[in-house]
């Protein structure tokens, strides 16, 4: 409530005038003591149990005394009206819900910031999920890689820049910059995702069964990861045809213009493409279990396609004659990048240019596993070697050879 009642105030006090306001100043005083609530509540939990009666009796009432003094400001402040501000209706605005910016430039784009409430708070929710499994890790000994904080941080960061920050703003007026914004969810945002190991944090720290008869939260999550459905999701063509198959189910269809219309549609577009990301990339390059392992040249084959496709449905973009997107950039007239055609063309070769990079990163790290792999598996052998000579057994190697040689010798005799 405290946080929804704040990013209320903070739509109504959208400039530093307004804050000055005697609305702002009130909204400055309940939020001050808000936060004063909070803090005395955190205490209230950890002294009432160690702490004396008369202490716990005196902290209850200071407050009681801060929660009636924010019920009161609250009270004065639905008295008060916000600061009114005028509001132009354009195209842009009744179209999108949000204003039309100013041309945009590498400034604006980024450091300009409108949120998307849905996907922000879905990604605060996620983020707080990551640190209570770090923390729980962290309460038993258990160090977990500071390298995957970071990668997953970044990963996080990159979506919240592209559907809150200034990319993401400028995605709902511009083509060009709704193609950034997919590259960026769909292909740079999920790496550094996959790269956290979500999923093992997950099954470190979720909750087990209280016997061996209960499953569990993570005994359903496992059972859920090797069932049917998993293993179908996380087969590797199944994953090629979500990741890239999709794009044309989308762009070349009226479905694109539809989805572009509403926000429900640019969160649902903006979902679909980071999960198809995530799943395509763990299948690649991710370091969590999965149901089934993938050879590493199936993993290159599936890149080299991901490729070939992601280049033709680019081409296909920049050689259209007609917009595909239903009529949906026209109905805003904006005043800037005015030749919709051309700003198409130039979403299908930042496309082409943003996707190919991730995609060739990918293939670098399969290229790089394989060789560890193998390099792992040579040393596996190696040390059954040593072992076996000095326990004066033949190696794998010399029972395989022996193995060929009775064979050979059999055939001899028939």
């Amino acid at each position: 409530m405290a946080l929804s009642g704040a990013a209320t105030a903070f739509t109504r006090l959208d400039s530093f005038s307004a804050w000055q306001s005697k609305y702002g100043a009130v909204t400055i005083l309940k939020i001050f003591l808000t936060v004063i609530l909070i803090g005395f509540g955190a205490i209230h939990r950890r002294w009432i149990i160690a702490s004396d009666l008369p202490s716990v009796f005196r902290l209850i009432t200071a407050e009681i005394a801060i929660m009636f003094g924010t019920i009161f400001v609250g009270s004065w402040l639905s008295t008060i009206s916000p600061p009114e501000r005028e509001i132009v209706l354009t195209p842009g605005l009744l179209v999108t819900g949000i204003e039309l910016p100013p041309e945009p430039t590498l400034s604006r784009i980024l450091f300009s910031y409108e949120i998307d409430g849905l996907m922000l708070g879905l990604l605060i929710f996620v983020v707080a999920l990551y640190i209570k499994g770090v923390i729980i890790l962290s309460r038993r000994g258990v160090k977990w890689p500071i390298g995957r904080t970071l990668a997953f941080a970044a990963g996080i960061s990159a979506v919240d820049f592209a559907t809150s920050g200034g990319l993401g703003l400028y995605s709902h007026f511009s083509f060009s910059a709704h193609m950034s914004a997919h590259m960026v969810i769909g292909m740079i945002a999920p790496i550094g995702i996959v790269l956290g190991a979500p999923i093992t944090l997950a099954l470190r720290t979720l909750p087990i069964g209280r016997d061996t008869q209960e499953r569990g939260v993570r005994g359903s999550f496992i059972a859920l990861l090797h069932s049917k459905l998993g293993r179908f999701y996380t087969n590797p063509i199944v994953a090629l045809a979500i990741f890239d198959g999709s794009l044309f189910a989308l762009y070349f269809t009226p479905l694109f213009g539809n989805l572009m219309q509403g926000h429900t549609g640019h969160f649902v577009m903006s979902i679909h493409f980071l999960l198809a990301g995530i799943l395509f990339f763990q299948i690649l390059i991710g370091i969590d279990p999965m149901p089934q392992k993938v050879p590493h040249l199936v993993k290159i084959i599936i890149i080299f396609a991901a490729m070939s496709i992601h280049a033709f449905f680019s081409i296909s973009i920049m050689s259209a004659s007609t917009l595909i997107d239903g009529g949906y950039f026209a109905q805003l007239e904006r005043p800037w990048a005015t030749d919709l055609l051309a700003d198409q063309k130039l979403g299908g070769s930042i496309g082409w240019a943003m996707g190919e990079i991730p995609i060739l990163l990918a293939l670098l790290a399969t290229f790089i596993q394989w060789s560890r792999a193998d390099k792992k598996e040579a040393n596996r052998i190696d040390r059954a070697s040593d072992r076996a000579a000095a326990m004066g057994e033949d190696d794998e190697l010399a029972q395989y050879n022996r193995y060929l040689s009775e064979l050979n010798k059999k055939d001899l005799r028939e």
